[in-house]
């Protein structure tokens, strides 16, 4: 068996989802968020960590799984501020000696759809047929850690 901490991290709102997979069968243990409140950087950074290093104390994923950083060259500063909660995330997971992959949204959105450049609808449908979930996942943060997860899975 095999435990995936799929995780789409955000300042305000990290998504994460913990699957596990057995014999190809995947089945989903939990998915939530951790929010962060605080306007203060170091202070919104402290509380990513800590939600996460709970996530994974409780969990022991075998590895985690985040969506690549990706900036457009209109916008250079969300790229480096959602570096300091890509960077929590990772020390978290490197304290407890778990080994974190990132993927490209557009390699996400293939293994789950067949379409790099499926919709947010598509994705959330893929997710609900795979995990037989009887509503679409939601937030939009969950369904995201969620599909990052089952691509680690696929991939």
């Amino acid at each position: 068996m095999k435990r995936i901490l799929g995780i789409d991290p955000g300042l305000n709102t990290t998504g994460y989802g913990v699957i596990d997979v057995s014999s190809g069968n995947v089945r989903l243990l939990e998915a939530g968020v951790v929010r962060s409140r605080s306007k203060d950087l170091s202070e919104r950074v402290k509380e990513i960590y800590e939600g996460i290093r709970e996530v994974v104390e409780e969990h022991h994923p075998d590895t985690v799984a985040m969506e690549e950083l990706y900036s457009h060259y209109d916008h250079p500063t969300a790229a480096i501020l959602m570096a300091h909660a890509r960077g929590c995330i990772c020390l978290a997971a490197a304290q407890s000696g778990v080994t974190v992959t990132s993927y490209a949204a557009t390699k996400i959105k293939k293994s789950l759809t067949g379409n790099g450049h499926a919709s947010k609808e598509q994705m959330q449908r893929a997710i609900q047929l795979v995990l037989s979930l009887e509503k679409l996942p939601e937030p939009p943060d969950v369904a995201d850690a969620l599909a990052v997860a089952l691509c680690r899975f696929y991939t």
